[in-house]
């Protein structure tokens, strides 16, 4: 029997599903920048503390992301499996990740808890709506082609969410906060999580799945089981955890960088950003171009072979970054546009990649479990930016770092480590993880022939 041509994906919905990454960019980035420094330089709460709070988080995600994977795969509504969950947990989600800055007045230890409470929710929240969000790219097209051009608007969206808060969060924290940097950072908090609602909302009404859920549920420990047999999405989520915690690691520690090793007084050194909100706009700007370039080349080149390379380039611009005059603005600038580019090659193929491996999974063991597949997206990206807060909170306070103070020559040496030694070395094992990534592009072409011709005969007869 004769495969049926994939429906084409209208701009639409390419738009719709694309802006429904924006939330989870605005968070990440916007925790990645302000929420050690909130907690540590602001409210006192001792770094290795909150460094303890995000790794403790973090195992909680290994438990929560798979389960919301096996849960969303299983579930059946007439908005379809994935969908609902946008659509019931945006408010939520809103909710919680404006809580976590809207901390009253208290001591560093309450503070604390106050730390475990909201980050604890607002990642539960996160994995309600985000692992769900994965697994609509994945049956939103039974096309790799498709799918992947659906994945670079999701992931120009991505880089965008970053040049907003690079732009805008500088700007408005002190806009906002009117000499009050806690307050500036919370009410910019809830301006990101209002807009964070409204795009979800807008993905699950402009969004279609289009391939039809098995008849049938798979047994939990074998979808598991399953996962962990496949070569390819191990690969891909140990690289992708080491590739997000480079540069959180290096965003986390950048404010502690510009204030205490730079001097940085946060005046606007082009139009109205300072160096600050500069750097983190250069690596959005880069990220985007990444995207485009990556899109472009995915067809060209085997897209393992395009994240080593974009690892290469982060890497590059890494250490030129480290190597220029504390002055050297412009020049540190362009080294950090280098730097989101090669992180733009490892978004827009990471995540088209796990869809691929979705489709392994379907085609060797006859078993869909789209979601649980690219829990592992969402697994990968939480995981890599929790620990890259975590490790330079673990090193200011291995180094005798002191909230407000002039730091000691260790202190120092500590935030330059964590802004650009630690990040450096952990592109390597990323790297070196994606050698043992197999699914080229013949093989992903003989998978969809053969699952297209499988889906055209069960509907068919009928199953």
């Amino acid at each position: 029997m004769d495969a049926k041509a994939p429906e084409r994906i209208r701009l639409s919905e390419k738009l719709g599903y694309g802006i429904g990454d924006l939330p989870s960019g605005l968070y990440l980035n916007f925790f990645a920048a302000y929420l050690l420094y909130f907690f540590v330089d602001l409210g006192g709460v001792a770094p290795a503390a909150m460094a303890l709070m995000l790794l403790l988080s973090r195992v909680f995600d290994a438990i929560t992301d798979p389960v919301m994977g096996l849960i969303s795969d299983r579930t059946r509504t007439r908005w379809g499996r994935y969908r609902p969950y946008l659509l019931f947990g945006a408010i939520p989600y809103g909710i919680t990740g404006f809580l976590i800055f809207s901390a009253p007045e208290m001591s560093p230890g309450w503070l604390l808890v106050w730390a475990y409470a909201t980050y604890g929710v607002t990642m539960l929240a996160f994995t309600a709506v985000n692992v769900p969000y994965g697994g609509l790219l994945g049956v939103i097209s039974p096309s790799a082609t498709q799918r992947a051009n659906v994945t670079a608007y999701r992931m120009f969206f991505s880089g965008l969410s970053g040049i907003l808060v690079g732009v805008l969060a500088t700007t408005l924290i002190r806009e906002l906060g009117a000499g009050d940097e806690a307050r500036g950072v919370m009410l910019t908090m809830a301006v990101f999580a209002a807009v964070s609602v409204v795009c979800y909302l807008i993905t699950f009404a402009t969004t279609q799945e289009r391939i039809p859920p098995s008849p049938t549920n798979n047994s939990v420990r074998g979808d598991l089981g399953n996962l962990v047999r496949t070569g390819a999405w191990v690969a891909l989520a140990v690289s992708s955890v080491f590739g997000v915690l480079a540069i959180a690691s290096r965003a986390s520690s950048a404010r502690f960088y510009y204030k205490y090793v730079v001097g940085d007084d946060g005046a606007p050194v082009f139009l109205f950003l300072d160096r600050f909100g500069l750097f983190l706009t250069a690596l959005a700007l880069g990220q985007v171009s990444g995207v485009v370039i990556g899109y472009l080349l995915q067809n060209r080149f085997e897209k393992s072979h395009l994240i080593i390379s974009g690892g290469f380039l982060k890497g590059a611009g890494i250490l030129a970054f480290w190597l220029m005059p504390i002055d050297a603005v412009w020049g540190q600038t362009l080294a950090q546009l280098f730097v989101g580019i090669g992180f733009g090659f490892l978004m827009v193929l990471a995540f088209s990649m796990f869809t691929d491996i979705a489709e392994f999974i379907d085609w060797k063991f006859g078993k869909p479990m789209t979601a649980l597949t690219l829990a592992a997206s969402v697994f990968a990206v939480k995981v890599g930016a929790g620990l890259g807060s975590a490790l330079p909170g673990l090193v200011l306070e291995w180094n005798g770092f002191d909230p407000g103070a002039a730091q000691s020559a260790e202190a120092i040496a500590g935030i330059n480590a964590a802004f650009a030694v630690i990040p450096g070395l952990i592109l390597i094992p990323a790297g070196i993880a994606m050698l043992f990534y197999r699914l080229d592009h013949a093989t992903i072409a003989r998978i969809e022939r053969d699952l297209s011709v499988r889906r055209t005969a069960a509907a068919g007869s009928g199953e």
